[in-house]
């Protein structure tokens, strides 16, 4: 059967969920996949009010959508990133505090957690999150990491996610981290490193984002074919690369939309992602989730792109032959 097409809410933050959600279902969407933020996941009223939860899934329900996946991947930037004044539109007044970067990051992992706790409330099996990265602007400046700073810095990590993983554990809730430029894993070789100091926890697996890898070099099919047990979830996601040589991926500060950038988000299908390639390749692996259309195109007005990108995905998402095991040709 087709998989399930959802939208993530992030980019539509500025509606209340009921206005969104009769949108999705008017786009041609089977569910959303809620993000903790502006008024759609308030995470704190979810864990203590008693009918927060239920509301949320009786607006969905009301327009015949599901809400199969949480997202907190705004809130989860601050756990291992080297914060500063950039981070404090990521966080709600509470996880903020005092602003002093350990209590951040305590109380940002005390979110991940009551996110997953969440989850448990709704009936919901996974969540969308990422880790941020205290190398990241090491790796920009060309600098080489030592491996013991390599090490440390994913021990840290390790430590604070396991305190998460366990409680995913007791909640049958799973966790599917982004892998993407900004986060401590991004490309194939980092996802790996992710896995061994998380010893291989069941509970974890990636996001494929092709956009994401696309534009760093990265082959989103070969990500797709190195983990196909641990694809947990799939964002549809799609970029520009325009290379020219006056730019690079770095965007000369330029901001989204403008055509000197090297790179740029496009609604899915606009771009240069192979998409026939990857719903091969996750036909080949097997993958039963969802597609989730993390819609981005500053050139494009956002209702017409987001219903545009629910057909195109739709139209790609073709199901894999029956193997008969009788040859083709006789």
């Amino acid at each position: 059967m087709p998989r399930s097409v959802l939208l993530v809410s992030s980019s539509f933050a500025d509606l209340p969920l009921d206005e969104l959600a009769a949108r999705v279902a008017d786009w041609g969407y089977q569910g959303i996949e809620l993000a903790s933020l502006g008024e759609h996941l308030e995470v704190q009223r979810a864990l203590g009010e008693s009918t927060y939860c239920a509301q949320r899934l009786e607006v969905a329900s009301r327009f015949d959508l599901q809400i199969p996946v949480l997202n907190c991947q705004r809130v989860s930037q601050l756990l291992c990133d080297r914060l500063d004044e950039f981070h404090r539109e990521l966080a709600p007044d509470y996880v903020w505090g005092d602003g002093d970067p350990d209590g951040i990051c305590q109380r940002a992992l005390e979110e991940i957690i009551a996110t997953v706790q969440v989850a448990q409330k709704m009936g919901v099996g996974l969540v969308v999150l990422g880790s941020g990265s205290p190398l990241s602007s090491a790796l920009h400046a060309g600098l080489s990491l030592s491996t013991e700073i390599v090490s440390r810095t994913f021990r840290i990590f390790a430590q604070r996610m396991t305190a998460i993983l366990d409680v995913c554990r007791e909640a049958g809730v799973r966790l599917a981290y982004v892998v993407q430029p900004g986060q401590l894993a991004f490309d194939l070789y980092s996802a790996e490193l992710l896995l061994e100091y998380l010893h291989g926890r069941e509970e974890i697996g990636f996001v494929v984002d092709p956009g994401q890898l696309f534009w760093q070099g990265v082959d989103p099919i070969e990500m797709i074919h190195r983990f196909p047990d641990r694809i947990l979830h799939v964002h549809a996601t799609d970029v520009v690369l325009t290379l020219n040589g006056r730019s690079g991926i770095l965007n000369s500060y330029l901001p989204a939309g403008d055509p000197r950038r090297g790179w740029d988000y496009r609604s899915p299908g606009h771009g240069g992602v192979d998409w026939p390639g990857i719903i091969r390749a996750l036909n080949y692996i097997g993958y039963e989730g969802a597609l989730s259309v993390n819609w981005r195109d500053a050139g494009m007005q956002r209702d017409y792109g987001a219903e545009d990108a629910a057909r195109f995905i739709k139209q790609m998402d073709w199901e894999r032959a029956a193997s008969s095991g009788t040859p083709m040709f006789q």
